[in-house]
């Protein structure tokens, strides 16, 4: 398998204050790793530092063999590192496959974008049957499915998914992990950043959680779910 991206003792923050402070993780080929943590936890900057928006200060990140380091965020993209921002984000006046043809930016082959077009609407049916309908006008269910489908439009070696449970019913969750499962099954590794432990754990091959800003946990979904710290934490 191997290990795909390595964040190697990471210090990042905002103006003289570090949020992250020795983050260290590794995400192996063809996995499910997630990061778990509550709001405020360091999360949404270890996001921006992977994917060069928050520079770490001290130490770095190897995707797939390459130190990222002073990299450019569109050529991170470029390298294939996805991301799916929280909250869904999609062009509300575009219709759905002017959406996903977005996610295909850097792509000039027009054979190629079609072959991902299609590859994408096979594993979202309910994408295929509103193709020109514009995505404001869709669900937060529909919208999430449509977020997913274009990042997924550039083929990408990692997928970066955070927070996909925010704002949707317990149907539409359980539906959205579902999907993250097959993605992972297509054979593309996935980074799960996310607060809804049930559903993560359940999916999940390993995991990491994030307190403060430090890692404080580390292991496969069930050690994870075993762990009296972390269960006292989010189970209650």
């Amino acid at each position: 398998m191997g290990i795909l991206l390595s964040v190697e003792n990471v210090f990042a923050g905002y103006d003289k204050a570090d949020v992250l402070q020795d983050v260290s993780l590794t995400i192996e080929s063809g996995s499910i790793t997630c990061i778990l943590g509550s709001n405020g936890s360091g999360k949404s900057t270890l996001i921006r530092a992977i994917l060069g928006l928050t520079p770490p200060r001290r130490g770095r990140v190897v995707f797939d063999g390459t130190d990222l380091a002073g990299m450019p965020t569109h050529r991170i993209v470029g390298a294939g590192l996805a991301c799916i921002p929280e909250g869904r984000k999609v062009f509300p006046k575009l219709t759905v496959v002017e959406n996903l043809r977005l996610g295909a930016y850097q792509e000039s082959d027009s054979g190629k974008i079609a072959a991902s077009l299609k590859r994408v609407l096979a594993i979202f049916p309910r994408l295929e049957e509103r193709t020109a309908q514009l995505a404001g006008t869709m669900s937060g269910g529909e919208q999430a499915m449509l977020s997913i489908g274009r990042g997924m439009m550039g083929e990408p070696k990692l997928l970066l998914v955070d927070e996909p449970s925010l704002g949707l019913s317990p149907r539409l969750v359980k539906e959205n992990f579902s999907v993250i499962r097959r993605i992972r099954e297509l054979g593309i590794t996935v980074l799960l950043v996310e607060q809804n432990v049930h559903q993560t754990l359940a999916i999940a091959d390993f995991g990491y959680v994030l307190s403060q800003g430090r890692v404080v946990a580390a292991g496969s979904a069930r050690e994870l779910a075993e762990n009296a710290s972390v269960r006292e934490a989010y189970f209650g």
